[in-house]
């Protein structure tokens, strides 16, 4: 079986850099791209701020932040992205997921494994537009990377077995819980999840109960968080935009509906934690 040994990482926003972090701590040479230099050096500070921490905290020695910083390179130059693995973490587009995937494709060999971590977008339609469609998969990853144990490892029509197989042994060498599936729209987790979501909205919109009381009953119930802060804390405009694709994929059942309450945070910018507003004040 192929063995991965270097990953490029593309996309150097929250899931980009904790995917790095995760990658590089185990034992992975990492190579992270993306073409905003600031984006680059706001991981890098945030990459090293998360590993003294650990440091702090006794999980790791200095010697070993050290030598985990020394296995990743930071570049904002294309031609620096070859490596055994490709995972894209960029903007939610499928157009622009495709045209990275074909720049990268033809500056890396035909062995080179190509992962999106798309939350919702159809990996099949995506791989049937890239070259050589066998190699091309899913690997979605939770939001903090560095916490959440959970990666789905997303099937496409075409992707080989053996690609499957890898991806899992890379999933668990980093220390994660690999899950299979096929591809299918919001996979797993954000499948399940659009009611959490959904019935805690409507439950606001009828007057029901208090924002902040559902997300107190949720989390006395034994959630980690409760459904308002949690989509403070993914970002309204991608939850939002999940709800659509897994709505719009599946028919429009009237049970996945997106909500209103949610339409008029997004088009008002209050996007949760990243705007310092959303169903909360940050």
């Amino acid at each position: 079986m192929q063995t991965v040994k270097t990953i490029c990482i593309c996309g150097a926003g929250t899931m980009g850099s904790g995917i790095t972090q995760v990658a590089a701590m185990a034992g992975f040479s990492a190579i992270q791209f993306d073409v905003n230099e600031s984006m680059l050096v706001k991981s890098k500070s945030g990459i090293e701020s998360s590993l003294e921490k650990l440091l702090t905290k006794n999980k790791i020695s200095g010697e070993e932040k050290k030598e985990i910083l020394e296995r990743i390179i930071f570049t904002d130059t294309i031609m620096d992205c070859k490596a055994d693995l490709v995972i894209e973490a960029i903007i939610e587009s499928k157009p622009a997921k495709v045209d990275l995937f074909n720049q990268l494709a033809f500056i890396n060999n035909a062995h080179t494994i190509f992962a999106t971590n798309t939350s919702s977008i159809s990996v099949s339609e995506m791989a049937n537009e890239i070259t050589n469609p066998g190699r091309v998969a899913g690997m979605h990853f939770f939001n903090p990377a560095p916490l959440m144990q959970l990666i789905e490892i997303v099937k496409a029509d075409n992707t080989s077995d053996e690609i499957l197989q890898i991806l899992i042994a890379v999933a668990k060498q980093m220390g994660k819980t690999p899950v299979l599936c096929k591809d299918a729209p919001g996979f797993i987790v954000n499948r399940v999840a659009r009611p959490y979501y959904l019935e805690a909205m409507q439950l606001a919109e009828q007057g029901v109960s208090s924002i902040e009381d559902i997300d107190v009953a949720m989390e006395a119930a034994g959630f980690k968080m409760g459904p308002f802060k949690l989509m403070d804390l993914i970002g309204m405009d991608i939850n939002y935009s999940v709800s659509n694709i897994v709505w719009n994929a599946l028919g429009e059942p009237l049970r996945l509906k997106p909500s209103v309450l949610q339409k008029e945070k997004v088009d008002s910018g209050a996007l949760g934690r990243k705007t310092g507003k959303g169903f909360y004040n940050y």
